[in-house]
């Protein structure tokens, strides 16, 4: 069984920088992609970024030019490096795993809040 842990999570200023860790481990295998969503209180779970397992990436729009995503493969862990936070970036960010027969498995979750 796969398991999905998050860290990195914390408060940060407006304008400085987190960087958010997710490590896969269990019988890790047939994965597609990693990615990190956020949800706010009230709303539902929204894409922030993705990666595949050959390098390609997507980014929403809010966080395009201000957060990068970037894989371990050997390590079975991803990162998510945002910089220039913003107040509206508080929210729970939850990692994601989805396999290539379309199982999506989710981390706990971590807290990011924007602060000043």
């Amino acid at each position: 069984q796969v398991q999905l842990v998050e860290s990195g999570g914390g408060l940060v200023q407006p304008g400085g920088s987190l960087r958010l860790s997710c490590v896969a481990s269990g019988s890790i295998w047939n994965v597609y992609s990693m990615g990190w969503y956020r949800q706010a209180p009230g709303k539902q779970r929204e894409l922030v970024a993705r990666i595949t397992g050959g390098g390609s990436t997507y980014y929403a729009d809010s966080v395009k030019g201000r957060f990068t995503i970037s894989r371990d493969n050997a390590k079975n862990t991803v990162y998510l490096q945002m910089n220039s936070l913003k107040f509206e970036d508080t929210v729970v960010y939850y990692c994601n795993l989805l396999t290539a027969t379309s199982a999506s498995l989710w981390g706990q979750g971590t807290q990011v809040t924007v602060s000043s």
